[in-house]
This record gives structure tokens, C-alpha cells and sequence, in this order.
């Protein structure tokens, strides 16, 4: 089985101005669709000669290139110049090729609000955007995931008693804001973690970056593997629930003792999934 995925966007080659931004790097995708099954990802640059190329020639491409029995695709595919190919013009120009078209139907997610909306990453996009990370984790079918490499930070964290690792990670970002997560460290193991999102304005922050507070599940830090260096090794927060909005404090003393209420919150989130591992133990 062969996934061919575009990347970057193509908005990125149509109006760079308004291209999303990206869920997960495309390595990550990869991967995460080779773990569901697929034998080979093609990566597919969406340069010009590709975008403007006709639907006829777009499938015709396709199937020279990779001889398939039958192709896969989305509801609301489209393809070729101006957009001009669509599901029932790829069922009619790969059938008249002899190759089968499955077109998938949209899937349907109920929210925490009890609202039901259409899976797609647009939707997925606007929840994180609007701080929602439970809700979108209920769209991608798993937590929403800033996956990245811990780089050197400005170490404010270490002197208010709330050591942060900061993540370097090309995955969207949600609104500014303080989040509950699961993080994954290098060796499998399961901690939890209390994120902050924004450009921290109680000490005149002014990039948005995401800094992650490793903690157990009784919301003590966490005592992490002997072996890892204090940069340069690579984590996975999976985002499982929102917990306040980002706000300045008059001081540092009124952020730590934020701080420590918020620990005490999100322990009380994650111990539920952590629930019979340990810190120490890989799963």
C-alpha cells in the first residue's frame, strides 16, 4: 500500500500568506501512517508544474507512475488546475484506466459540547485555536502532539521552583494559554506534564513558545532517566485538556503561586492515565 501526501501545503505555493499551519512535521505523519499499515509514503511537492497540471493528466500521472489496482480518497478531494478534479472526476477517469475508486465517506465527531462536526484539519485547526485541545484530540482520534527536541531556554523556570523544558517543534501550536498533557520521553516512559503556551507577559516574554513542566502523577516533579542530557533529546506531549488562559502576574511571587495550583490541577487530570505505571517505568 503506497500513500502519496503532499507536503508542504499547496496553499503554501498558491498564497503563502494564508497556508495553514502544519498539525505535525511530515516525518511524523509518515510514520504514523506506517504504523496504521502502509508500506510507502510519497512525499509530493506541490510546485506549480504539478498544481496546474489537468485532472486528466493529474490521474493519468498517477497511474503510469504507480500502476495501482485502486485508489483511496476523501470526501471532499480535489485535484488538478483551478481545483477543477473532484471525486466523481477521479472515479470517472481512473475507471475509463480500469482502476477502482473508493471514496471515503466523512466522519462525524461529537464534541464536549455537545455539538457534532465533520472531522477534517480545518475543524481541528479552529479547536486548537480557540484553546480546545480536548475537542481536537476528539477529531484527530488521539491527543493533539508537539513533537520536538528540548533546546536551551531562558531558565526562569528553575529559579521560581518550576524547571521548564522548552520544546522546539514545528507542530501547531494552541492558543497562549496552560494545558494538562501526557508527555513521552525518549525511552517510552509516560509523565505528565504542565504546558504554557504564549510569550510569557509576566516577564515581557515576546515569542510564543511552548514550555513543558515534567511532574508525576501526584504532581511532584518528575525524576527523569539518568541518561538523558539537558538538551537535545527529543519529546512528545500529547495535549489532553485546557486549564486557564495565559495572564500577567503583578510578580513572580503571584505566578508561582499560580503555578502551584495549576500542578495541583493537572495531576489530578492525568493520574486517571496514569493510573498503575510509574515514573521510572517504560510502557
Amino acid at each position: 500500500m503506497i500513500a502519496l501526501a503532499f507536503h508542504p501545503h499547496p496553499m503554501m505555493y498558491l498564497n503563502p500568506d494564508h497556508a495553514p499551519e502544519p498539525l505535525e512535521a511530515f516525518a511524523e505523519r509518515a510514520d504514523r501512517m506506517m504504523r496504521f499499515g502502509v508500506d510507502r509514503v510519497v512525499e509530493l511537492a506541490p510546485t506549480p508544474e504539478l498544481l496546474g497540471k489537468s485532472p486528466q493528466a493529474f490521474v493519468d500521472e498517477l497511474i503510469d507512475e504507480y500502476r495501482p489496482n485502486a485508489i483511496v480518497e476523501g470526501h471532499d478531494f480535489h485535484f488538478g488546475k483551478r481545483r477543477a478534479g473532484t471525486p466523481v472526476v477521479l472515479k470517472e477517469l481512473a475507471g475509463v484506466r480500469g482502476v477502482d475508486v473508493e471514496i471515503v465517506r466523512p466522519v462525524e465527531v461529537a464534541l464536549t459540547d455537545q455539538s457534532i462536526v465533520t472531522a477534517s484539519s480545518t475543524i481541528t485547526r479552529w479547536l486548537l485555536g480557540n484553546g480546545r485541545v480536548r475537542d481536537a484530540g476528539f477529531v484527530l482520534g488521539r491527543p493533539h502532539e508537539l513533537v520536538g527536541d528540548v533546546v536551551r531556554g531562558d531558565q526562569l523556570g528553575r529559579t521560581i521552583g518550576f524547571r521548564t523544558a522548552n520544546i522546539d517543534t514545528p507542530a501547531m501550536l494552541p492558543r497562549d494559554g496552560v494545558y494538562a498533557a501526557i508527555v513521552t520521553l525518549p525511552n517510552g516512559t509516560r509523565i505528565g506534564g504542565a504546558v504554557n503556551v504564549g510569550a510569557r507577559p509576566t516577564v515581557q516574554g515576546t515569542q510564543r513558545r511552548a514550555e513543558v513542566h515534567l511532574i508525576d502523577q501526584d504532581g511532584f516533579p518528575a525524576e527523569l532517566p539518568a541518561d538523558l542530557p539537558e538538551y537535545g533529546w527529543r519529546m512528545r506531549v500529547g495535549l489532553i485538556g485546557w486549564v486557564r488562559d495565559q495572564v500577567k502576574f503583578d510578580s513572580l511571587d503571584g505566578l508561582q503561586g499560580q503555578l502551584s495550583r495549576d500542578v495541583k490541577r493537572i495531576a489530578g487530570m492525568i493520574e486517571p492515565l496514569l493510573s498503575g505505571e510509574t515514573t521510572g517505568a517504560s510502557v
